[in-house]
């Protein structure tokens, strides 16, 4: 279960975050594949805190010998048995601890395994919905304060309570009234805790999201600085950026002034304890009950635990920001696994997307609505049909709802209400999407080009790259296939990203091939380029293009024409060119601003 989507102030809805009872139900699920590794580790912790316990009896043995005036000898076995002790214990303590912080690490790479491939998962409107500072956030932040906890406050944990457990045991063992005087600590360490717990949780989700919030608005901000400047806008977005900033400070600072509380008070409590076990050894020295050793190794075990309970309670510092950071990330996952709520409607009863091939067509698109909230339907109960081999291209205004079908066709998005019946194919190769904003990963061009087939072999990479006719400059690059590009490597430009994506297309080989203004990056120059290399890649394949350019509508066995979300018109170009309908007026339009913008002879 989560908690319902937080909105930032940005008016961006927020991804959910997971409730605590969820939260550690994804935990357990997370530590399940690993529980003999965990018993392991926190058996022989165990085992290293108890041999550390007989420290406090060794050292009160040596007070006692000293105090009764025995020779000097006596000291030899006590001495040598400390010694061994803290053989004994670093070892066993290295051991456990190394279990632990393996146990620690699988489990936080399984949880990065997992947020990736359900984030990869999402539907795309609802991350647009979200904003990319949100998961960016969770994605850096948080996983890195979950990785931080793993490391160090888990191991670190499981040692404290052990050696607190043990220690007042030892403590019984030496005389029930110096546990009796030490547990006056505990009423004031509870409170204490209660106390940071109740305001800790609230307050660093708080600050996680104003942290993404401030990273939207930079990400906003720098993405759009030519915007920015050009319509002198520096000022109110400095303002902006500045009232996010002050926010996430005025959070870090409230947190703080609550740690420097919760310090404080900590400090009390150890002074309360510590001053009841030496008034209580001082009393029971004085009767005669206990010996001035036993007293001393009471007053070491108190002392003793100064660090561990303090550990213990201040990472809940840490335990508190994790949880929180932890919650963060479980609400992706679980946001993925369960299907997105509709606008205010019932779910549909058939299922969104199938992916058995029909006999007569490729891909049927039967009364698909879809809205990315209340009150904004994008498409109206379109029903289309691509026959095998069929290249149509959906053309239509800005908003017409191109895009949102194509990501419904293609699987990435599903729809509110109808059906997608769509080619079957091995693995996800069946259907594939390019859009216009191209991702150039980096490492090698030939390792950019393997992610949609590892086993291809070079002559398979020259052969996609020649099919797109992106093969001369591929191997003009100063090493060639093995040049390094995307961040910091060799830049490629937006027509030559568009082709690398191509020529993955061209590998993957899917059964259906979407193309969502795949040439639209590229610009006038380079636009008839892209069209050749798009034109390749989709030969012998059933294609959807949402085209940017009517040149790619006159080239496609059938134009789509969508309008307001419904399919207004659809048959070859020639005919609806000359019907004089929606089609016939785009292309007046685009034939128009062509004949306008061509240069002078």
């Amino acid at each position: 279960m989560t908690t319902p989507s937080p909105t930032a102030d940005t008016g961006a809805e927020l991804l959910p975050i997971a409730t605590p009872a969820r939260t550690r139900a994804a935990l357990r699920t997370l530590i399940r594949p690993d529980r003999g590794l965990a018993l392991t580790g926190l058996g022989i912790l165990v085992a290293a805190t108890a041999v550390g316990l007989l420290v406090q009896p060794l050292l009160g043995r040596i007070v006692d010998i000293v105090a009764d005036g025995r020779p000097a000898g006596d000291l030899t076995l006590p001495v040598v048995l400390l010694v061994a002790v803290a053989v004994v214990q670093g070892l066993t303590t290295t051991l456990g601890l190394t279990r632990i912080a393996r146990l620690g690490e699988t489990v936080l790479a399984r949880l990065r395994e997992r947020f990736v491939e359900r984030a990869l998962n999402l539907p795309a409107d609802r991350l647009e919905r979200a904003g990319a500072g949100d998961l960016t956030a969770r994605v850096t932040g948080d996983v890195a304060r979950v990785a931080e906890a793993v490391r160090s406050a888990l191991p670190e944990m499981a040692r404290s309570v052990l050696a607190i457990l043990l220690t007042l045991g030892a403590l019984a063992l030496l005389d029930v009234r110096f546990l009796l005087a030490a547990l006056l600590a505990v009423p004031v360490q509870l409170l204490t805790a209660r106390w940071y717990v109740r305001r800790a949780l609230t307050l660093y989700a708080d600050q996680r999201v104003a942290n993404g919030a401030q990273q939207q608005q930079l990400l906003e901000t720098i993405g759009g600085a030519v915007t920015v400047r050009g319509h002198r806008l520096e000022e109110q977005h400095t303002e902006h950026s500045a009232g996010r900033s002050r926010k996430a400070v005025d959070l870090t600072m409230r947190s703080v002034n609550l740690v420097l509380g919760f310090y404080g008070r900590l400090h009390i409590a150890e002074y309360i304890g510590l001053a009841a076990v030496l008034i209580a050894g001082f009393w029971l020295v004085r009767d005669g009950a206990v010996s001035i050793g036993t007293a001393t190794a009471a007053a070491l075990y108190f002392h003793s635990l100064f660090g561990p309970v303090n550990a213990a309670l201040v990472l809940l510092d840490d335990a508190q920001s994790a949880a929180a950071g932890l919650a963060r990330l479980v609400g992706v996952t679980d946001l993925a696994e369960q299907p997105e709520p509709t606008a205010g409607k019932a779910a549909p009863v058939s299922v969104p997307q199938q992916r058995t091939a029909p006999t007569e067509a490729a891909v049927t698109v039967h009364e698909v609505s879809h809205a990315y909230g209340p009150g904004r339907p994008v498409l109206h109960e379109v029903s289309l049909t691509l026959k095998a081999g069929e290249h149509v291209a959906l053309v239509g205004t800005s908003g017409a709802g191109k895009s949102t079908l194509a990501r419904i066709v293609a699987g990435v998005q599903q729809p509110t209400t109808g059906t997608v019946t769509a080619p079957a194919g091995t693995g996800e190769a069946s259907v594939v999407l390019v859009t216009q904003e191209v991702h150039v990963f980096t490492g090698s061009l030939a390792e950019d080009l393997r992610l949609a087939r590892p086993d291809a072999t070079d002559a398979d990479l020259r052969t996609a790259l020649s099919t797109v006719h992106a093969l001369d400059w591929a191997e003009a690059l100063p090493d060639g296939l093995a040049t390094v590009v995307g961040e910091g490597g060799h830049r490629l430009d937006p027509a030559r990203a568009q082709q690398l994506a191509l020529a993955r297309l061209v590998l993957a080989d899917p059964a259906l091939a979407v193309l969502d203004e795949a040439t639209a990056e590229a610009g006038s120059a380079g636009a008839r380029v892209l069209e050749r290399s798009a034109e390749a890649a989709l030969a012998g394949r059933t294609a959807l293009v949402v085209a940017h350019r009517l040149t790619q509508a006159v080239a496609a066995d059938r134009v789509v024409v969508l309008e307001a979300g419904r399919v207004v018109e659809s048959g070859p170009h020639d005919e609806l060119r000359d019907a004089d309908g929606p089609y016939a007026a785009l292309w007046r339009a685009w034939s128009g601003s062509r004949a306008t913008t061509a240069p002078h002879p």
